[in-house]
């Protein structure tokens, strides 16, 4: 049997906004809860709490690719 045409994408259509919607909220969420509960034992050559200008925008763009990649989902 010969089969002719498109073979199925892996998650169809919709593999670029899920791979964006989940790399964007781990950035975000993660970035966040660096700032808010920095972890309580360091190790040597760690910082003493994270960077607050690199969270901040690590928050934004995450922020701003989940949704976008909410948006692209729900539209279609």
């Amino acid at each position: 049997m010969i089969v002719v045409g498109v073979a199925a994408v892996f998650l169809g259509d919709d593999l670029l906004p899920l791979l964006v919607l989940a790399f964007g909220a781990a950035m975000a969420l993660g970035s966040a809860l660096a700032l808010l509960r920095p972890p309580a034992k360091r190790e040597e050559g760690d910082l003493a709490e994270a960077s607050l200008g690199r969270s901040v925008v690590f928050v934004v763009i995450g922020t701003l690719a989940t949704i976008w990649a909410m948006a692209s989902l729900l539209s279609g």
